[in-house]
């Protein structure tokens, strides 16, 4: 029971921040079509940002500023770079933003160094909460889930029941419309982009210190966050929402459960030994290719839903 409930709450708070990352991917590719390959940089350099950040003024400061500076960063991509390149077509945006990414690599590796930094969870937030079973849960990761939470609200609220978010949905599909209007589609596009990004920088102001903030953090969390975005289905937030709990469930459980498909096979009586076929497969523990899960999981969905868990387009 304390494998299980322990299991569980990690596993929440690593999907919603997941949810927090892929978000901010979610707007951008279901409003603008924009595959960006740059977006887990955005985390990077929020957790970088959040880091120099807290040295000088604090960490309270810092949870407010980087996102802001990813946002800026992200409206310049936008303005001086990907709407240069959008009459190009997508591939044009996906070598862009994939350039872009390796870039913001490099400069990070430039600026802060090779090794990662130490970026320390706040000390007003750095103690136990609760006890379960005599295992600590702690005050921070209560912190990320009502972050989280509020963003979540936030995104729908503004997205749904707004202005705003009325004109930049029509935008994406009708912006000629909204252009005779009245309303500067080019900028709503810019705006779109830049609260992505800016989404991405707050997943990393409050997982760089959950984690590790290294010049490898984007490249460890950017496949998993296509993942959940394409899994959820593009266009839909809350499909974005259930996939990032799933992945963060799934990823949490295959660590701590050394299950193999021969244990499975045991409850229907089939015993393997060395001569059953792909007896190495079936023998294989579930911690060693628990890695592997989410990306088998999207082969799956791409092959019989390519829409997604609750996508509404099928491209």
């Amino acid at each position: 029971m304390e494998l299980i409930i322990v299991s569980l709450l990690n596993g929440l708070v690593y999907g919603m921040l997941l949810f927090m990352l892929a978000s901010g991917l979610t707007l951008i590719l279901s409003m603008m079509g924009v595959l960006n390959f740059a977006h887990a940089s955005a985390y990077m350099l929020g957790a970088y940002f959040a880091f120099t950040i807290s040295q000088h003024i604090g960490f309270w400061p810092a949870l407010i500023l980087a996102p802001v500076l990813c946002g800026l960063v992200g409206a310049g991509i936008e303005m001086f770079g990907l709407r240069r390149v959008h009459k190009n077509g997508h591939i044009a945006e996906l070598l862009f933003t994939f350039g872009l990414a390796l870039i913001i690599e490099k400069v990070v590796q430039m600026t802060w160094g090779l090794i990662p930094v130490p970026y320390r969870v706040p000390a007003g937030l750095d103690f136990t909460l609760f006890k379960i079973y005599g295992t600590n849960f702690p005050a921070y990761r209560a912190f990320m889930l009502l972050i989280s939470a509020l963003m979540f609200g936030a995104i729908w609220l503004g997205l749904t029941r707004t202005r705003i978010g009325l004109v930049i949905q029509a935008a994406l599909t009708h912006p000629e419309m909204v252009g005779a209007l009245g309303h500067n589609v080019p900028k709503v596009f810019t705006g779109v982009f830049a609260a992505g990004t800016a989404l991405a920088g707050l997943a990393g102001v409050i997982g760089g210190n959950y984690q590790v903030t290294e010049p490898a953090m984007a490249f460890t969390m950017g496949p998993i966050v296509f993942v959940v975005v394409v899994f959820g289905g593009l266009g839909s937030l809350s499909g974005c929402f259930i996939a990032s709990l799933l992945m963060g469930m799934i990823q949490t459980f295959a660590v701590v459960l050394d299950y193999s498909l021969a244990d499975l096979l045991k409850h229907f009586d089939v015993v393997v030994t060395s001569t059953t076929p792909f007896h190495e497969v079936l023998l294989v523990p579930l911690s060693r290719i628990g890695a592997l899960l989410p990306y088998i999981l999207l082969v799956l969905i791409l092959v019989f839903r390519p829409r997604g868990l609750m996508g509404t387009r099928e491209a």
